[in-house]
């Protein structure tokens, strides 16, 4: 076990090497930073925007290469991941947003999980029955739902509850608001402000495992193992807690091994609605802004993270599935 993790990290280093030196070329080749200086009207003197795309290691007027091996040099020998146009340093920067993001996205993925794959195992347990038909129809109605429209209505419900109550029991915006040092009002704050964005990210996740479980069970109870296990007099539930889930949650491993970039980095429509400063909306900001250095450092965190999932995936697959060989 331990030779085939050390193989498949050394296989996932490559790899990152490869998929963040590539993006840096893209990004460097559709991002256009002095069009930041040149929209301005009147716009500086172009020795005074030359230095200071100099500074920032952005200057369309360096060959590509060399700009990419001042980079890479940085980002190996001091983690130094370069400047913005505007000159502010990204590594800081992205730090800040990625302890936001990690706040906001952690419990929901993990209840959006849980709930998901527990659903979806009692709604295809229960097939054609009126739980199956009323949680797949409650689901389906909340996969179409925007976002942002589900976020909105989320929000309006919590301020007419905090209307009714008389008093601020739901915060809507940020993450943190308390300043003193009680560590128990710290938490009960924080839990004010997480519960409104954990609902908006936990049911369209909870919704996808839900439907995309059912579907994964529903095929292997239908298996030649499963049949056979029930022809032996095992109970329908045994036969599947033993046999049919162990196999039927490998293929949701692997979609949540692949999702985990995409929650940090595409939380931007939560992040916008509860004005939270996490990574989805800095994304944007740097793809808008032409910042060449901070598009591919969220780049770069989000292949670690999928590189991260892929081999909790791989793990996790060959401890569902023992005819899955490591080596």
């Amino acid at each position: 076990m331990i030779r085939y993790i050390v193989k498949r990290c050394l296989n996932y280093v490559v790899m990152l090497f490869v998929s963040v030196s590539m993006t840096y070329f893209l990004a460097s080749a559709f991002m256009d930073p002095r069009s930041n200086y040149m929209s301005r009207h009147p716009h500086p003197p172009i020795p005074s925007i030359n230095r200071s795309l100099d500074l920032a290691n952005i200057n369309d007027q360096t060959p590509v290469i060399t700009r990419y091996l001042r980079w890479i040099t940085g980002v190996l020998t001091r983690w130094d991941w370069g400047l913005s146009p505007e000159q502010a340093p990204v590594g800081p920067a992205i730090a800040a947003r990625i302890g936001a993001s990690v706040q906001l996205v952690t419990c929901a993925t993990v209840l959006g999980i849980v709930l998901g794959v527990s659903v979806g195992v009692y709604t295809a347990i229960r097939q054609y029955k009126w739980q199956d038909r009323v949680l797949n129809s409650i689901a389906t109605f909340l996969l179409v739902v925007p976002a942002a429209v589900f976020g909105l209505l989320i929000v309006l419900a919590a301020i007419s509850i905090n209307n009714a109550a008389g008093s601020r029991l739901f915060f809507v915006t940020g993450l943190h608001s308390y300043q003193g040092s009680n560590p128990i009002a710290f938490i009960l704050d924080f839990l004010q402000h997480l519960i409104l964005p954990t609902i908006v990210m936990t049911v369209p996740g909870m919704v996808g495992y839900h439907l995309t479980q059912r579907t994964y069970l529903l095929d292997t109870m239908n298996a030649d193992y499963v049949r056979t296990a029930r022809a032996k007099g095992l109970p329908l539930n045994v036969a599947i807690r033993r046999h049919a889930l162990r196999t039927s949650l490998i293929p949701t491993a692997v979609d949540v091994a692949f999702s985990i970039a995409g929650v940090f980095t595409g939380a931007v429509i939560t992040e916008t609605v509860f004005a939270i400063n996490g990574l989805g909306s800095y994304f944007v900001q740097t793809i808008s802004n032409n910042d060449i250095n901070g598009s591919v450092a969220i780049a770069a965190f989000g292949a670690v993270c999928t590189l991260a999932g892929a081999l909790l995936a791989d793990i996790f697959s060959a401890w569902l599935d023992p005819r899955i060989r490591l080596s």
